[in-house]
């Protein structure tokens, strides 16, 4: 059982990580080239789809996973807490950064170009910081598999 778990902290995890990263490398680069309300209304229809049971599931599972996995997980516990911690800060990152600003993004009203600037060059850098340190736990978490070999 100890080892399912830690696999599926990993694997949301990974998701995680990967779906910041996909963000970080496409997404807000891709948006960035629009116009002010382009962007705006891709934001705000964006922030709408991503409050979904998928992910969420592993948005908030990840860190669950992994802290049940600290407690059933005898050998490469460094790592697993190491993992956890990460995703603790990733949620942490999230909750004190980007949703506040997603909130004032659609709260905004129709002055695009304010709300953009408002928003922009903050929500992407901690959204680059949310991509490393949920990265960082990825990684703490496969060192933690392989070290269970």
């Amino acid at each position: 059982m100890s080892t399912v778990v830690l696999v599926a902290a990993l694997v949301a995890a990974g998701l995680i990580a990967g779906l910041f990263y996909a963000y970080a490398c496409s997404v807000m680069p891709g948006l960035a080239r629009g116009d002010d309300k382009t962007f705006v209304e891709g934001m705000r229809g964006i922030n709408v789809a991503i409050v979904n049971p998928v992910f969420m599931l592993t948005f908030l599972g990840a860190p669950v996973l992994a802290g049940v996995a600290i407690f059933l997980n005898p050998g490469p516990r460094p790592w697993v807490i190491a993992g956890f911690a990460c995703l603790v800060a990733m949620i942490v990152i999230t909750g004190a950064v980007n949703i506040p600003l997603n909130n004032a993004l659609e709260s905004g009203g129709d002055d695009y170009a304010a709300v953009r600037a408002a928003f922009e060059a903050v929500w992407v850098r901690w959204n680059v910081l949310r991509a490393v340190v949920s990265t960082a736990g990825f990684g703490c978490l496969v060192a933690a598999v392989l070290a269970r070999r």
